[in-house]
């Protein structure tokens, strides 16, 4: 019997209709910390892989993916951190928020630093999809969204919107953050410019966006991101300023850059088996274990797929490997 999803799509069918029109994500799993105080610029720059100096620069709105790292170069979260007026904004999840917010004001020493907690008093919508802009743009009025990574604060109805342009399905994404009062007017403003637009549009849940996050193989907290992962086991040296002053764990950083090398590294998996493998179980090559799963989902469109860390030698296109205790084969 095929699976169906509230809205009587099949997971199949809604996966396709986000990645080639707009699927819309309640999203109050997602947590905001504002950075305050005169030396919040020269403080967070210390403490994040990304150039919060330069933000500065760029001006109003300018934003970055970044990360904070313990001293020995491991990910303590993933952030997406933005420049709003007289604040500092780190999005990050928020069931993770009290243990980053801790790590960072043990770090707060002689600064002027206020760490503020702002995540209930927005709700949170993620917009993904091919669409997504320009559904954004028609739903607010024509107003201009950000770039990627960067934020904006947009009129609607009334209220401020707080917008900023990332997600987790591959596709063009954007994340709102408005007034719980404002949040089903927004809701069907974006749902009415999609019917205007002639733009296929879904209201999706946790389970859709995990599908859609590991089919795009986007590393997350607690599964592929933790403090025994380094950033280019992860593959996000996107999110390391190169050019910048000292940062917590950056001399681990450069000498891995200098190196040139780590000894494993994420890739994607293809499954072979119908039943599927937990989350943690190893996988071998040649009997040895190279590496283990972190996480795992039936895609609609590609079968059994995982993601996981395998030894470097073991990581390229095509590699057979072993489920150990499992049954079945993978193949990167």
């Amino acid at each position: 019997m095929t699976e169906r999803r509230t809205d009587g799509s099949t997971p199949l069918d809604a996966a396709e209709r986000v990645r080639a029109g707009i699927g819309v994500f309640a999203m109050d799993d997602r947590g905001l910390i504002e950075v305050r105080g005169s030396d919040r610029i020269r403080w967070l720059d210390g403490m994040i892989t990304a150039d919060v100096k330069a933000l500065e620069k760029r001006g109003e709105g300018a934003g970055a993916l970044a990360l904070l790292l313990t001293h020995r170069g491991a990910i303590v979260a993933d952030l997406r951190v933005g420049r709003l007026g007289e604040t500092l904004l780190l999005e990050c999840a928020r069931g993770e928020q009290e243990r980053i917010r801790t790590a960072l004001e043990k770090r707060i020493i002689a600064d002027d630093v206020e760490l503020v907690d702002r995540s209930g008093d927005f709700a949170v919508l993620g917009i993904e999809g091919a669409r997504s802009g320009e559904v954004l743009t028609r739903a607010l009025g024509g107003a201009s969204l950000p770039g990627p990574f960067d934020w904006a604060q947009i009129p609607f109805g009334g209220t401020a919107l707080l917008a900023a342009s990332f997600g987790w399905s591959g596709e063009q994404a954007h994340q709102l953050r408005i007034a719980r009062s404002a949040l089903e007017a927004l809701r069907d403003a974006i749902e009415r410019a999609a019917g205007e637009l002639g733009a296929d549009c879904i209201r999706g849940d946790a389970a859709l966006l995990e599908l859609l996050r590991i089919e795009a193989g986007i590393p997350a907290l607690g599964a592929e991101l933790g403090e025994d992962v380094l950033p280019p086991e992860a593959r996000l040296e996107r999110a390391v300023a190169i050019n910048k002053g000292c940062y917590v764990g950056q001399e681990i950083v450069a000498r891995l850059r200098s190196r040139g090398q780590v000894n494993h590294l994420l890739v994607g998996l293809r499954l072979e088996g119908e039943t599927l493998p937990a989350v943690g179980t190893p996988v071998a090559t040649d009997g040895r274990t190279t590496g283990e799963i972190t996480s795992v989902v039936r895609s609609p469109s590609q079968g059994p797929i995982a993601l996981g860390y395998v030894r470097r030698e073991h990581a390229e296109v095509g590699a057979r490997l072993e489920l150990v205790g499992a049954s079945g084969n993978a193949a990167a």
